[in-house]
């Protein structure tokens, strides 16, 4: 189950991957399909500075708010 970190609603665009920086920042880069091109440099969307904790997969959710996880780790 995950849990909200930090309200942003970032408006996400098609052909886009929106992702959370080193930085606590949302961020976006261009995907690349087929032969469409090469996928463009990551450009930041929205500055918030979520500082990160270990143990945790951060992630924009379908809201376009930040959000986190608590990650798997197999016999650790």
């Amino acid at each position: 189950m995950a849990e909200k970190v930090a309200k942003v609603g970032v408006k996400k665009a098609d052909g886009y991957l929106y992702f959370v920086d080193k930085a606590g920042d949302v961020s976006r880069a261009k995907m690349a399909r087929g032969r469409k091109g090469k996928p463009g440099k990551a450009e930041k969307v929205a500055k918030v500075g979520v500082k990160k904790q270990s143990g945790y997969l951060y992630f924009v959710d379908k809201n376009g708010d930040i959000s986190r996880a608590k990650m798997a780790r197999g016999g650790r």
